[in-house]
């Protein structure tokens, strides 16, 4: 019988991060890319709708709490199904923003990159402690995180709160590689050096 193989210590482990959940009322919640988009068509996730629902739940979370709240969306231009001036591209009614909730524009999947996200965020008064949620989570959660990791912010994932889908293999052989395979790949990805991964809104909000 081969032996299991034993996990490797942490980039974050190995380096000395602190490893704390932060309270979500010292933190602030960026919302991304929460978009009809992916609830139907081409785009549409596996799990969205639940992910929305866990969104929903910590959003309000976030809002009693007093946290600060920011809304990321993701604008392809029209006749993608990101277009944000229709319907498939607006933001889940479910999340939608309210007033005084800053909505930050993105074209790229880091949520930083060539955005005014950062500006927004220290013009708030945003502390180091960032709680990520949305979609997808093997793209633009996993970048974001790790623009937010570069500039020196503390992130952490909200895993039931994001959802991705299925692709194709990349060898080749016409093979899929499951959402749920992609979707722990990229926490895990995100828990080795970018951020924290809490698993649950429970665990974020407790």
């Amino acid at each position: 019988m081969n032996a299991s193989p034993n996990a490797s210590r942490t980039l974050r482990d190995v380096i000395g991060i602190d490893n704390a959940l932060p309270k979500l009322a010292d933190a602030t919640l960026v919302l991304i890319d929460f978009q009809n988009t992916y609830r139907s068509g081409v785009m549409a996730l596996e799990g969205a709708e639940p992910a929305l629902v866990a969104g929903a739940r910590l959003l309000a979370a976030a809002r009693a709490a007093g946290a600060r709240v920011v809304h990321v969306v993701n604008d392809g231009g029209p006749g993608t199904p990101y277009d944000i001036r229709t319907e498939i591209g607006a933001v889940c009614a479910e999340v939608a923003p309210i007033d005084g909730e800053p909505v930050v524009v993105k074209a790229f999947p880091d949520s930083f990159h060539r955005t005014d996200l950062e500006r927004t965020l220290r013009d708030l008064g945003a502390g180091p402690d960032l709680v990520l949620a949305g979609f997808m989570t093997h793209m633009c959660v996993t970048f974001t995180a790790q623009g937010a990791f570069n500039l020196g912010f503390r992130p952490t994932v909200v895993a039931e709160a994001t959802a991705t889908r299925a692709l194709p293999a990349p060898d080749g052989s016409g093979s899929v590689v499951p959402a749920a395979v992609l979707q722990t790949s990229a926490l895990t990805t995100i828990a080795d050096l970018f951020g924290l991964v809490a698993p649950t809104v429970a665990d974020i909000t407790a």
